[in-house]
């Protein structure tokens, strides 16, 4: 039997790692019909069947697990020819895939990127705004913009600086509710809390603060429509103070709370580093991100 098309292994690894077509599509950019096309080719290659159906999706044989280390291997030596292969192109032109945090692709990189295409026009730029750590050793992004400190191996990283955090609500927020003066008054008033993302309610745990999800009126997991709800007046919310103090409208609850900055890191793989025209936008954002941070 010959050896299976990567493309094919590829698409068995993305269904036995999300448990659906659906999902697995998604995450290697392909439709349902091809990946279960892939499938039966390799259930035929190799004269097995790979996966059953269950309640929960689709469910590997034993036949299909003790195929999994071995595609992943090869998986690894192929994300690892290609990165090579790319770290190598030469000349100020292609596409640079940029991942950054849902606030900072708003807020901060809008002007940096304006700027990036009228110095670079052959340049191309595909933005990712979120707030999940994408992986870039399986290449989901050529840079990342990181508000986390990397932990990657085989990653270069790049601390550009910190942002310093703050609360801050609207002056009508403030004319209307009064203003807190210590960390107890927050029990009082509306704070924007999160959904699903437990970070604040780990952050007031470390700062010796009980408090629950009902106890935050508004909660939303997208920082950016948390930003705009604050800058509504619909409660307090915690924000970068460099991006709170350029707006007019809001301003800041000084309660002695202390809130660790966060650290602003740009991290690409260390394969990536010779290609000129991503090494040309990582010079870019690291010198526009590094002066606003040290100005802000």
């Amino acid at each position: 039997m010959n050896t299976p098309d990567w493309t094919l292994l590829r698409s068995f690894l993305a269904v036995v790692e999300t448990g659906s077509l659906s999902a697995a599509a998604t995450r290697v950019g392909a439709t349902q019909p091809t990946l279960s096309r892939h499938i039966r080719a390799l259930e035929t290659a190799f004269g097995v069947t790979l996966f059953t159906r269950s309640g929960r999706g689709l469910d590997p044989t034993e036949a299909a697990l003790s195929l999994i280390d071995e595609a992943r291997a090869m998986g690894a030596a192929a994300e690892a020819l290609a990165l090579k292969a790319q770290g190598r192109v030469q000349g100020l032109s292609g596409t640079v895939r940029i991942t950054a945090s849902v606030i900072v692709a708003n807020l901060l990189l809008p002007p940096i990127l304006a700027d990036l295409r009228a110095a670079e026009p052959r340049i191309q730029i595909e933005l990712v705004a979120s707030d999940q750590v994408q992986n870039l050793l399986r290449r989901d992004a050529d840079i990342a913009i990181r508000m986390v400190d990397p932990t990657q191996n085989a990653l270069f990283a790049r601390r550009l600086g910190e942002a310093p955090l703050g609360l801050f609500g609207t002056r009508g927020y403030f004319e209307r509710r009064g203003r807190p003066r210590n960390v107890a008054d927050l029990a009082e008033h509306d704070v924007l809390g999160f959904d699903r993302n437990d970070a604040l309610l780990r952050a007031y745990a470390g700062h010796g603060l009980r408090a629950t999800r009902e106890d935050f009126p508004i909660r939303c997991d997208d920082q950016m429509v948390s930003w705009n709800l604050m800058l509504a007046g619909a409660g307090l919310g915690f924000a970068q103070v460099s991006l709170a103090e350029r707006q007019p409208a809001l301003e800041q609850a000084e309660i002695g709370l202390r809130l660790a900055p966060l650290p602003v890191w740009l991290v690409m793989h260390e394969e990536v580093r010779g290609n000129a025209r991503i090494r040309r936008v990582a010079d870019v954002l690291s010198e526009a991100l590094g002066s606003r941070l040290r100005a802000g």
